[in-house]
């Protein structure tokens, strides 16, 4: 499994608007409405990364949701985050 370093990192992040290098991993945070819309995002993301055995640290504050991804077992980004950030975006977007 290719691990990413900063810099590739950057370079792929400039297609995920939000989304920033941080503490070897990727972050963004979200805000909704208020707290039934974070919470049902939060749902919706969970079944994506159940799907892709593949699963976020995140927090919730009301309506804010922050979302970090790393490959822990990798012990950095790979192409497991980068999938699943798109796919979060991807339920944006619908």
């Amino acid at each position: 499994m290719q691990t990413y370093t900063e810099r590739d990192a950057q370079t792929t992040l400039q297609s995920l608007p939000g989304w920033h290098f941080a503490n070897a991993g990727i972050e963004k945070t979200f805000q909704f409405k208020d707290f039934v819309e974070a919470f049902g995002f939060m749902s919706r993301v969970a079944i994506l990364a159940e799907k892709a055995n593949h699963h976020p640290e995140w927090s919730n504050v009301y309506r804010t949701v922050e979302v970090r991804l790393s490959t822990h077992d990798a012990g950095g980004l790979t192409d497991k985050d980068f999938d699943l950030a798109r796919a979060i975006e991807g339920l944006l977007s619908t």
